[in-house]
C-alpha cells in the first residue's frame, strides 16, 4: 500500500505559510491582496483535506493484520540527528488515531478558513492572519503524524508559537497582548516538565518510540526506528517510567488547560473568534489528550496505577470548569470553560482505562474509556467548532460578547439559531446527536472504574446541559435588548460564515443518528470502536441501557430547568438565586479567583522572596565579582604600564637594579 503522498499533508500548509507570509514580512508592497491570500490558504487546506480523507479511506478500508489490528505505516522517516545508538527521526506515522486526527484537524481548519473570509473581511493584517492559520494547521498536523516523542515535542512547541501569534493578532490591544503572553508563559512552564519527562524516557529506554512493540511497515525506504531496550525499560518501570509519564502528562495538562494550568484558555478569547474555534475544537487543547492516547501502550504496560493522577485531575477540572461556566456572561468565555470541562471528560476517560476489570490485561471492554475518549474528541471537535463559529456570527451581528446585548436573536438569525441549538443538544448528550454516543460511553467507563467517578461525571454532564441551554436561551430567547437593536438591527451572517455552521451541524446530526442507532442495534459497521480501540481490534459499542437512560433523563431535566429559569423575557428565579447567593455567584464569575491566586503567588511570593534575592545575588555578587576581576586587571595594567615607557635609560636602571637585588638575594642564601 502506497502512502508516500501523505508527506504533502504536512508540506502544503507549510508552503502556504511561506507563500502568504514572506511577502508580508519582507516587504508589504509585494504582499498579496486580501482575496488572493485567503484563496491561497483556503485552497491549500482544501487539498490537505482531500488528501486526509483519501488517506483515511485507503487506510480504514485496507485488510487488517492476522491479529485483527490495523497496520502502522511509516511512509516517510529520516534520521535527523544521530547520537550513537540513539537517533532523532522526522517522518510521518499512520495508525488509527493519527488518521482519525487528520480528519478532525483538516475538516475544522478548512471550515475556519472558509468562515474567516466573511468574519475577517476588511481587517488589517488579513494576509498575516491567513499565514498564521496555515502555520498553526501545519504544526498540529505534524504533531499527530510524528513518528516519535521528540518530533512530537518539536511540533508541540510550534503549536505554542502559532497560538501566541494568533491570540495576539490584535497586537494594538493591551488585552490581546496580555492574553498571548499569558498563554505562552503558562504553556511553556508546563512544557518544561514535558521535556524533562522525554529526556528521562529516552535515557532509560534508549528510544523515543511511542511503544516498544507492534507491527510497523516502512514504506519507500523509510529509516527504521531505534529499537527500545525492553529489559532496561522493564527494570526502570517501577518508578522511573511512571515518573517520566506523569511529567509528560503535566505538559499535556498545560496544553489542554487542565486545573490549575487552565488560566490561559479563557483569556485566549481575545483572539479572533475563528481562532478560538480552531484552538478549542481541533488543535491546541486536544494535544494533551492525544499525547496520552499516543503513549497509552506505555502507560498500560509500565504505569497503569499512575493513570489515577489523570482521573483525579480530569474529574476535578471538569466540575470546576462547569461551575464557572454557569456564571459567565461573555458567550465566548462560557464556551471556553465548556471546552475545559469537555477536554477533562476525555482525560478522565483515558484515566479510567485500568487493566484487569475483566481479568485481562488489555481487554477492549475494560479499555472502553480509550475508545470513548477518542470518539468524544472527534464529536466534540465538530459541535464545539460549530458553537464557536456560531458565537462569531452572533458577535458579528450585535458587536458585543455579552449576553445582555443579545436576547430574541432567533427571529433575526434563523440559520445560526438552528445550528447553535443542534450543537447544544449534542453537547448536552441528547440521543441521536453525536455527543450522546461519545459521552454516554465515557460515563459507562467511569461507572466501571468506580461508582463515585460515574456519578461525579454524570453530575458534570447535567451541569453541561444546564449551562449550555442557559447560554442558548440568553442569546436567542430571553429579553431582547431593543434599545441596542434599534441602533443596529441584527442580521444573519453571509454565506461564507453560515456554510461552515450548516456543514458542521449536519456532521453532528449524521454521526449522532448513525452511532445512536448502531449502539442500540449492535451495528458493528457504525461503531467508532471498529476503527479506534485500545487493543487495536474491532470493538462494537453496546450501550448500557441503565446508564443511557439515566444520563438522558438527567440531561432532559437539566434542559427543562434551564428552560424554566431562562426562557422567558424576565428571569425572576435567576434574579432571586443571585440575590440569595451573591457571594457564590461572584466567586464562580471570578473563576474562584484563580487568576488572583496566581498574581499573589508570582508577585508577592516568587518575585519578592525568590526573584529579588536572586537579582541581588546576580547584581552584587556575580556581577560584582566579574566587575572586580575587570577592575583588578585594569589597575594592574595601569600600575605596570610605566615600565613600558620606551626610555632605554629607564630600562637600564631597572636592569641594573634587578641584577643587584638578585645578586644580594643569592649571597644572603
Amino acid at each position: 500500500m502506497d502512502f508516500t503522498y501523505s508527506i504533502w499533508i504536512l508540506l502544503l500548509p507549510l508552503i502556504s505559510f511561506l507563500v502568504i507570509g514572506l511577502p508580508e514580512f519582507v516587504n508589504k508592497k509585494y504582499s498579496w491582496s486580501h482575496k488572493t491570500a485567503g484563496l491561497i490558504g483556503t485552497c491549500s487546506l482544501g487539498l490537505v483535506t482531500a488528501l486526509s480523507y483519501y488517506t483515511a479511506f485507503q487506510y480504514f478500508t485496507a485488510d487488517r493484520l492476522a491479529d485483527g489490528t490495523f497496520a502502522t505505516f511509516v511512509p516517510y522517516n529520516v534520521t535527523w540527528l544521530p547520537l550513537g545508538h540513539l537517533h532523532f527521526d522526522l517522518g510521518v506515522l499512520l495508525d488509527p488515531i493519527s488518521v482519525m486526527m487528520l480528519i478532525v484537524i483538516s475538516t475544522v481548519s478548512l471550515m475556519v478558513h472558509i468562515y474567516s473570509f466573511g468574519y475577517m473581511h476588511g481587517e488589517k493584517g488579513f494576509q498575516r492572519y491567513y499565514a498564521f492559520l496555515s502555520l498553526f494547521t501545519m504544526s498540529m498536523l505534524g504533531l499527530v503524524l510524528a513518528t516519535n516523542i521528540f518530533q512530537m515535542y518539536m511540533f508541540w512547541e510550534l503549536v505554542g508559537v502559532s497560538s501566541y501569534l494568533l491570540i495576539g493578532f490584535y497586537y494594538t490591544l493591551h488585552a490581546a497582548v496580555h492574553a498571548s503572553k499569558k498563554a505562552f508563559i503558562v504553556t511553556r512552564f508546563a512544557d518544561m516538565f514535558f521535556l524533562i519527562g522525554i529526556l528521562i524516557f529516552g535515557y532509560y529506554t534508549g528510544s523515543y518510540n511511542f511503544s516498544f512493540a507492534g507491527h510497523v511497515e516502512y514504506l519507500n525506504g523509510a529509516a527504521a526506528f531505534t529499537t527500545a531496550d525492553s529489559a532496561r525499560a522493564l527494570a526502570a518501570g517501577g518508578m522511573i517510567l511512571p515518573t517520566a509519564l506523569v511529567l509528560m502528562f503535566i505538559g499535556g495538562a498545560g496544553k489542554s488547560a487542565m486545573f490549575p494550568l487552565h488560566i490561559w484558555l479563557p483569556d485566549a478569547m481575545e483572539g479572533p473568534t475563528p481562532v478560538s474555534a480552531l484552538i478549542h475544537a481541533a488543535t491546541m487543547v486536544v494535544a494533551g489528550v492525544f499525547q496520552i492516547a499516543r503513549l497509552f501502550p506505555v502507560w498500560i504496560e509500565y504505569a497503569p496505577q499512575a493513570l489515577e493522577v489523570v482521573v483525579i485531575v480530569g474529574a476535578f477540572t471538569a466540575f470546576y470548569a462547569a461551575a464557572v461556566a454557569c456564571a459567565q456572561s461573555d458567550i465566548k468565555r462560557v464556551l471556553a470553560f465548556s471546552t475545559i470541562s469537555q477536554i477533562a471528560f476525555m482525560m478522565v476517560a483515558l484515566g479510567v482505562c485500568l487493566p484487569g476489570h475483566h481479568g485481562a490485561t488489555l481487554d477492549n471492554h475494560a479499555q472502553l474509556g480509550y475508545m470513548a475518549s477518542m470518539f468524544h474528541l472527534f464529536t466534540h471537535a465538530m459541535f464545539k467548532a460549530c458553537l464557536f463559529l456560531g458565537a462569531g456570527c452572533i458577535i458579528h451581528a450585535v458587536h458585543s460578547n455579552e449576553m445582555s446585548a443579545m436576547g430574541g436573536l432567533r427571529k433575526y438569525m434563523p440559520i445560526t439559531h438552528i445550528t447553535f441549538l443542534i450543537s447544544c443538544l449534542a453537547i448536552a448528550g441528547i440521543p441521536f446527536f453525536s455527543g450522546f454516543s461519545s459521552k454516554d460511553e465515557i460515563i459507562t467507563a467511569c461507572f466501571e472504574y468506580s461508582p463515585l467517578c460515574g456519578w461525579w461525571m454524570t453530575g458534570v454532564a447535567a451541569m453541561t446541559a444546564f449551562y449550555m441551554f442557559r447560554l442558548y436561551y440568553g442569546i436567542f430567547w430571553g429579553t431582547e435588548n431593543k434599545e441596542l437593536h434599534a441602533h443596529h438591527t441584527p442580521h444573519e451572517a453571509p454565506v461564507t460564515m453560515t456554510f461552515p455552521l450548516v456543514f458542521l451541524s449536519i456532521v453532528t446530526v449524521g454521526v449522532g443518528v448513525v452511532t445512536t442507532l448502531g449502539g442500540f442495534c449492535d451495528w458493528s459497521w457504525a461503531s467508532f470502536g471498529s476503527i479506534v480501540s485500545a487493543a487495536g481490534t474491532a470493538y462494537t459499542v453496546h450501550f448500557d441501557p441503565q446508564v443511557a437512560a439515566t444520563s438522558t433523563v438527567i440531561a432532559i431535566l437539566s434542559i427543562a430547568l434551564a428552560t424554566y429559569i431562562y426562557k422567558g423575557e424576565k428571569q425572576p428565579i435567576a434574579d432571586k438565586l443571585y440575590a440569595t447567593f451573591p457571594r457564590l455567584h461572584r466567586w464562580a464569575y471570578k473563576r474562584f479567583y484563580m487568576d488572583e491566586v496566581y498574581q499573589f503567588v508570582t508577585h508577592k511570593i516568587l518575585f519578592r522572596y525568590v526573584s529579588r534575592p536572586v537579582q541581588w545575588i546576580d547584581e552584587k555578587i556575580i556581577n560584582g565579582l566579574i566587575d572586580f576581576t575587570a577592575w583588578g586587571a585594569n589597575e594592574a595594567g595601569e600600575t605596570i604600564r610605566p615600565w613600558q615607557s620606551g626610555d632605554v635609560r629607564q630600562y637600564a636602571v631597572w636592569f641594573i637594579t634587578g641584577t643587584v637585588a638578585l645578586t644580594l638575594l643569592l649571597l644572603c642564601l
